[in-house]
């Protein structure tokens, strides 16, 4: 397998620097449309076939591999077997962007904000009229609103959007779009600060970040700055036709989780 060509000249150039020395870069990737197909049931968001045997791989041969999500930790967690994979050991996740860490076996979280209790309890209330389909997953540091099985996604997620926006506002949240979700979170924590974090901690001489969706925008810019800063690095965006931010603003688009897969393997072979 050949890799796909970037179609920036930064996007080649932090390309060439990572297989030129694959022993200084950070791989970081996004869990949900990336490494998972978008499902109606996030707990049902099980690695596309190889994505896991693809990072393990990888992970010998690089400074870092990195999971960069929204998701919690533990939830994460369940979907790895990481005794089961050899290479991953050493696997960092940086759950609930950044928020929550999972490092040398062991998860490091703080405690929620005050608000997200406040926005816990009064949610029920406000979607009780909400359309069928609507439902709320509890992140435990922040709660997220799904409209994805509604008849209408789109449309019960634009109806809701203001209501929830000023709650978040009352109670010292933000009010963060995702696909056909709205997420209630700090306002402190993004997928940007996350990836800087890592890219410090392992002294990366080059980054590549994978992503799908409007969360991953901050990680994106993280990597544009330490490219001005002349750190080599590669945005790639994991397609899907309901976002195209990223697919825009990316030096590589790939086919969906198959297609970070196959440009994850396909690294494995490059970089050996």
């Amino acid at each position: 397998m050949s890799l796909p060509e970037p179609v920036t000249a930064a996007g080649r150039q932090g390309l060439a620097a990572l297989l030129a020395d694959p022993g200084g870069a950070l791989i970081a990737v996004d869990y949900d449309g990336t490494l998972a197909p978008i499902v109606d049931r996030p707990a049902e968001a099980h690695p596309a076939p190889g994505a896991v045997a693809a990072l393990a791989a990888l992970a010998p041969r690089v400074a870092m591999v990195a999971i960069v999500t929204g998701r919690p930790v533990h939830a994460v967690l369940r979907f790895l077997d990481l005794e089961q994979v050899d290479g991953l050991a050493d696997l960092v996740i940086a759950g609930h962007y950044g928020l929550e860490r999972f490092v040398g076996g062991r998860t490091e979280a703080p405690l929620p904000e005050p608000g997200v209790g406040q926005a816990r309890a009064r949610l029920p209330a406000m979607l009780a009229d909400a359309p069928a389909g609507v439902s709320l997953e509890d992140k435990g540091h922040s709660l997220v609103v799904h409209t994805r099985q509604a008849a209408e996604p789109a449309g019960a997620l634009a109806a809701l959007t203001p209501a929830l926006t000023e709650l978040a506002g009352e109670v010292g949240l933000v009010a963060a779009p995702g696909r056909f979700v709205l997420e209630l979170r700090p306002g402190a924590i993004d997928k940007g600060g996350a990836l800087r974090r890592l890219v410090a901690e392992c002294g990366a001489r080059s980054i590549l970040f994978v992503g799908d969706d409007l969360g991953d925008l901050p990680a994106f810019d993280v990597v544009e700055a330490v490219r001005a800063q002349g750190v080599p690095g590669l945005t790639v965006c994991s397609a899907s036709a309901e976002v195209s931010a990223l697919r825009d603003r990316a030096d590589l688009v790939v086919d969906g989780p198959e297609g970070v897969v196959t440009l994850l393997r396909t690294l494995v072979q490059s970089a050996a």
